[in-house]
């Protein structure tokens, strides 16, 4: 006899589901966390603290970004880019195309995404697990939805919310922060739903905190202390908005034809265009000394914390990997990338004007805030993600204005 839930639940103990809930999100998360981690580890050890490069190195880069792209367009499509897609137009009233989006967010699926995202951060494509974390706590919300249709907590919500609520919740527990995901669910996944998600959001992404904190990877870099952002940078800070503004919006233009270049190649000629990828990631990691791999973590902490993120010539490799990357549907999102691209516009390693690592670091974060904005255009979540990474509250409100700024210049391009 299979146990069931039972057929109500008292109102008031919802709450207490919703923590139970939210800590086998957070359970369920740690693969994720940890193969990001995996992907760090090797990047420092194959790349960035060795003399020279090694065969091996550029063996793992190319086999494992091949054998992604065959998989992801062959047995494993279904399972390829972050998964969040169907959840967004979920909430665009996309009723005739409910069933197939619903397949889409199975677990079934999150489960195809799991070889994908382990041959993504064995070869360092730049994408990171914000997309993958929203999508699978959205998914869980709906496997729990269809097994125990009864359960009071979920039983009343209509679908997109219930979704935008996981994704938010996901993406809360994965970076341990419930306010993060708080933001990430009202202005992207749920907009019409309001403050409606806002407290459902809080309890399962808090207890999945939580549990991430206590079982995940640990986190080495300690808060910034970069205090508010000075006069004498508010020039150099608005020319930095500015720039970044129009490189994020250049990002979207270009990964848009892209994704379609590449789908049409891979259609007519699989196997040749893979290896041209694979090639093609191979390469800008040589040329860039390895900092072009994975979700440039390790090159925008050290940005934000008043550090060097790169060599000089990071920026360009790593344009051009993360547009590759995404366009070739790896398992992830444009969050990370993003934000490093604009840390490093923001505060170069050669800027002769940047005189301290305090300056270093509040220019950075003005730049990643300002490049992830404009590429995204959800400028509350993306100020809360650069202050969630950096850690800073003086930094907050020159991070919120400049995200502000940075959305409106991006809108109309």
């Amino acid at each position: 006899m299979c146990w069931t839930w039972p057929a109500a639940v008292a109102p008031e103990m919802a709450w207490l589901w919703l923590l139970l809930l939210g800590a086998a999100l957070g359970l369920i998360s740690l693969p994720y966390q940890a193969l990001s981690s995996v992907g760090l580890a090797l990047q420092q050890h194959l790349w960035l603290n060795s003399e020279s490069i090694s065969v091996v190195a550029v063996a793992l880069v190319f086999a494992s970004s091949l054998a992604l792209v065959l998989l992801g367009w062959g047995p494993l499509q279904r399972a390829r880019g972050g998964g969040l897609t169907p959840v967004i137009a979920l909430q665009e009233n996309a009723s005739d195309q409910e069933a197939s989006l619903l397949q889409q967010l199975s677990l079934r699926t999150q489960l195809q995404r799991l070889p994908l995202m382990v041959l993504t951060h064995l070869g360092g494509l730049t994408v990171g697990i914000e997309s993958p974390s929203a999508s699978l706590g959205a998914s869980v919300l709906l496997a729990i939805r269809r097994r125990w249709p009864q359960f009071t907590p979920l039983a009343a919500l209509p679908l997109p919310m219930l979704c935008a609520i996981g994704g938010g919740a996901g993406l809360g527990a994965a970076f341990r922060s419930p306010l993060l995901g708080v933001t990430y669910a009202i202005e992207e996944l749920g907009r019409s739903a309001g403050r409606r998600l806002v407290l459902p959001v809080l309890l399962l992404s808090g207890s999945g905190a939580a549990i991430s904190l206590w079982l995940g990877p640990s986190i080495t870099s300690e808060p910034a202390v970069a205090g508010m952002l000075p006069m004498r940078l508010w020039p150099h800070a608005l020319l930095v908005c500015g720039l970044c503004s129009l490189l994020g919006a250049l990002f979207v233009r270009m990964l848009v034809p892209l994704a379609r270049a590449i789908k049409s190649a891979l259609q007519r000629q699989r196997l040749f265009t893979a290896v041209l990828i694979a090639a093609g990631l191979s390469g800008i990691a040589i040329a860039s000394g390895g900092w072009s791999l994975n979700d440039g973590s390790l090159s925008l902490q050290a940005s934000l914390h008043g550090g060097i993120g790169g060599e000089p010539n990071t920026l360009p490799w790593r344009f051009l990997s993360s547009l590759l990357s995404i366009a070739a549907g790896a398992p992830g999102g444009l969050m990370h990338d993003t934000m490093t691209l604009g840390a490093l516009l923001g505060a170069p390693p050669t800027d002769a004007a940047i005189t301290d690592s305090i300056s270093q670091a509040q220019l950075g974060a003005i730049g990643a805030v300002s490049l992830f904005a404009a590429a995204c255009g959800t400028p509350l979540f993306c100020a809360m993600f650069v202050f969630t990474l950096q850690g800073d509250a003086a930094m907050l409100p020159a991070l919120l204005l400049c995200s502000a700024v940075a959305t409106s210049l991006a809108a109309p391009l």
